[in-house]
């Protein structure tokens, strides 16, 4: 049986800010700044194999733009959930170091933002620095984002109780399971 503590995590702080029980915001966000930076590491590699890599790089820039507006936002939302965690557990400890590496994400993305966007903005192929720096930012955000997913899966923080997810195993009337 779910300690106290533990269905304490489940619980939204906020259930108009951070999602209502069982349907968190904070992993519908997550998707705006993953994509977007997924996506300027395609731009930046894709600027190296083409004739004209100006709008790569332009492009990149901007997904990078994009994706630091949209981890601001899903951190809102993500601060909500981790003050659902009761502080002192390892639940906590794991929620702050995701925060942690979140937020030196985003910061390192604004960081290569506005290096690119110095003095005429991009042009030309990514610079080595810059494709290394997204690169390496990206997989710092991939740890994060194991963390993100132990808080859910192997910690169940804002996910519903064992009771209600069984509803979604019964069979409805007049039908038997199948296997």
């Amino acid at each position: 049986m779910p300690s106290e503590l533990h269905q304490q995590a489940k619980r939204p702080v906020s259930a108009a800010l951070a999602g209502p029980y069982g349907h968190p915001f904070h992993p519908i966000l997550v998707t705006v700044p993953i994509g977007a930076w997924v996506g300027s590491l395609v731009f930046d590699i894709a600027s190296h194999l083409v004739d004209d890599p100006d709008f790569l790089a332009r492009g990149a820039m901007w997904l990078i733009a994009l994706g630091v507006i949209g981890a601001l936002v899903a951190a809102m939302v993500g601060f909500l959930d981790l003050f659902a965690i009761p502080a002192g557990t390892r639940a906590f400890r794991v929620g702050l170091i995701h925060m942690t590496l979140n937020l030196l994400v985003t910061v390192a993305y604004a960081g290569g933002f506005l290096w690119r966007h110095a003095g005429q903005g991009p042009s030309g192929s990514v610079g080595a620095g810059q494709l290394a720096l997204n690169a390496a930012t990206l997989a710092v955000l991939g740890v994060s984002g194991f963390l993100g997913g132990k808080l859910a899966y192997h910690y169940g923080v804002r996910v519903v109780d064992e009771a209600t997810q069984a509803e979604g195993f019964v069979p409805p009337r007049g039908h038997s399971a199948r296997h």
